[in-house]
């Protein structure tokens, strides 16, 4: 019988696989892998407004900041959302950005050149929104804590927002700008009342820092709510248009694996820790009665979406990614 020869199919296959994969590797070493981010915005219809998420960067928060929960549980909590507790968690620093037809609206400012280089970023992302600090005409502070309101200078500490009037709170300007309180003060935080003082500065020299008292009304279709706890004069504000309500919160929770299952645990930068903790809850089962969309300044970027009732706690509920349609 004549001998059989063996098929050079086979092999073909094998050289042609090793050709592709060496090629694939040449060219893969031949392309740096990029490692730029995307720009920090985000776009968000409401109604007959427009909102635009600003993220500022982030800070890894240690945990141990955080009050009222047993180490374990605090760790069950983490790694159920996958969250690495090794250099403290990931917390986002937002802002917000609302076009009301009528005015552009600010809430709050980010951290400027308070803190590290992982914040700051809020002054290029907002330009890289389509929008200049120019056009911004009202700055609403929930609170006058540095990762809020250090963004309303500029390196050289002069007014980012030139033509903007800023709004804070009567309480939490009574207490933050009082160089009296500021003396009474343990002396850890009285760096943070200087930083109050210093970005509101330049605004209040020109006459446009104002302070305002819950029931007054700033503009139309915002409502301040007051949201006290967190600092003396906290607020959070309403933005209702077309039957549709946000609730800019500011800074109501700190770390959405743990304050959305346990309310009850406060963070240290407290000023009243039963009072943030009571406020907390009623800002919950408010925002699930009336469906309010939230903003966070501390929720993952870009900190949109709504609350769920669960199991006697609550949920996040992200936004999904999608385009600006009037309509959502």
């Amino acid at each position: 019988m004549p001998r059989t020869l063996s098929s050079p199919l086979p092999t073909l296959r094998r050289l042609a696989a090793a050709s592709l994969v060496s090629l694939s590797l040449a060219a893969g070493a031949a392309t740096p892998a990029l490692t730029t981010q995307v720009p920090g915005y985000y776009r968000q219809a409401l109604g007959g407004f427009s909102v635009t998420a600003l993220y500022d960067g982030y800070i890894d928060l240690n945990t141990q900041l955080l009050k009222g929960i047993q180490a374990d549980d605090l760790q069950r909590l983490l790694a159920r959302m996958f969250l690495d507790n090794t250099r403290g968690v990931q917390t986002a620093v937002n802002a917000y950005l609302v076009h009301t037809g009528e005015q552009l609206v600010l809430v709050d400012t980010g951290a400027g050149q308070c803190f590290g280089p992982g914040l700051g970023s809020l002054l290029d992302n907002l330009r890289a929104s389509g929008y200049a600090p120019e056009a911004v005409d009202a700055v609403l502070l929930t609170h006058l804590h540095p990762d809020h309101l250090c963004g309303l200078l500029d390196r050289e500490g002069r007014a980012v927002f030139p033509n903007a009037k800023v709004w804070a709170t009567q309480a939490d300007a009574d207490f933050w700008l009082s160089e009296q309180v500021a003396g009474a003060a343990p002396e850890a935080m009285r760096p943070f009342f200087k930083m109050a003082r210093e970005a509101v500065a330049p605004y209040r020299t020109k006459g446009a820092f104002a302070a305002y008292t819950p029931g007054e009304r700033l503009y139309p279709g915002i409502s301040a709510l007051p949201t006290p706890g967190h600092t003396p004069g906290h607020a959070g504000y309403l933005f209702q248009t077309a039957g549709k309500q946000l609730l800019l919160w500011g800074d109501i929770v700190h770390n959405h694996a743990v304050q959305f299952a346990q309310p009850d645990v406060s963070i240290e930068f407290d000023t009243d820790q039963k009072q943030a903790v009571a406020t907390r809850k009623a800002v919950f089962a408010e925002a699930t009665k009336q469906g309010w969309m939230i903003g966070g300044a501390h929720l993952p970027f870009p900190g949109l979406g709504h609350i769920r009732q669960e199991a006697g706690a609550y949920a996040w509920v992200p936004v999904e990614y999608g385009p600006l349609r009037s309509d959502r």
